[in-house]
This record gives structure tokens, sequence and C-alpha cells, in this order.
């Protein structure tokens, strides 16, 4: 099954059990409309856990799962990483993609060259930054519409128009 990380939990909050979690996604709201969660701890399986509550407090998401009646059991998640399965996300809007499925895809000049590699992506204010590993220096290639023509997810192929400049 294929997973996405939401955020990590970083701290105990309270005595009840409530986990601290810092997020991963941009909109806090999908992660409080979550009913279940998996826990990864490192170097264990995933264990799946019921959300019992979730409200967002300064920025962070206070979750409470089931089983996790006090702080030192809450302690004992600290640092695992909380994931959902795909049929969970929320679906993507026309010309969105989940991050996750954006590396490694492969990238071509809208003329049918092959540039390289999706291998890392720079979160900017203004924009995305797509880093592309080519045979040379790497091509950093902004995620805007003049610049991004045509995302196939399924093929992992990425067709883009390289602005005046880019290359350098």
């Amino acid at each position: 099954m294929d997973y996405f990380s939401i955020g990590k939990i970083v701290n105990t909050h309270g005595i009840k059990g409530e986990v601290k979690l810092y997020p991963y996604v941009d909109d806090l709201n999908e992660i409080l409309s979550l009913d279940r969660v998996f826990v990864e701890k490192e170097g264990a399986a995933l264990a799946e856990k019921k959300a019992t509550g979730a409200r967002i407090h300064k920025g962070m998401v206070l979750m409470s799962l089931e089983g996790v009646k006090d702080m030192t059991s809450a302690e004992a998640l600290k640092d695992c990483v909380l994931k959902i399965s795909r049929d969970m996300a929320v679906p993507c809007e026309e010309d969105e993609y989940f991050v996750k499925d954006l590396y490694d895809m492969e990238v071509v000049s809208e003329d049918g060259e092959v540039l390289g590699i999706l291998s890392d992506i720079l979160f900017t204010g203004a924009n995305d930054v797509y880093i592309v590993k080519t045979r040379g220096k790497d091509i950093l290639i902004p995620a805007v519409k003049q610049c991004i023509l045509k995302v196939d997810v399924p093929g992992k192929k990425m067709t883009v128009r390289l602005l005046e400049g880019l290359r350098e």
C-alpha cells in the first residue's frame, strides 16, 4: 500500500495522552477530519490507530489516539511519523499533484529532449522550484504554468518549457 506522511509527533500535550504533531501538509483541516492514521515508529511495522480527536493549536495539531490515555503512553510515540494511505488523502485538483509522485520523474523538454530526473523540490514563498538532475549541471525549473506543460503521473514523465537562461 502507498502511504503519505502527514506529520511528525514532536511532543506530548497535557496529561491525558494528546500528542503534538508537526504537520507536513499545507491545510491543517485535512488532518482534523481523519478518523484513523498509521503510526510509523523507527524499526517497526506501521500501526493503525483510531484518531479520536484533533485540534489546531499554535500552528501545530494536537491529536488524541485510541489507546493513548496518559502522558507516558504519548511520550512513547515521540518522533513517530503519522501517515495516511493514498485512498485517505484529499484528491488533487486539476494541475495539482502529490509531491511524492513527482520525485524521480523523467523530465523532458517540449522538443522531446530528455533533460534528466526530478531529484528534489525547493519550497519557496512564490512558487516551488523543481531540481532536475542532469549529466552536467542541475537545472532549476520554476513550477509555473509557463514552464510545466504536462505532468503524466502514471507514466512518471514531466514535459517542460525551458525559459531563456534556465540552462545556464
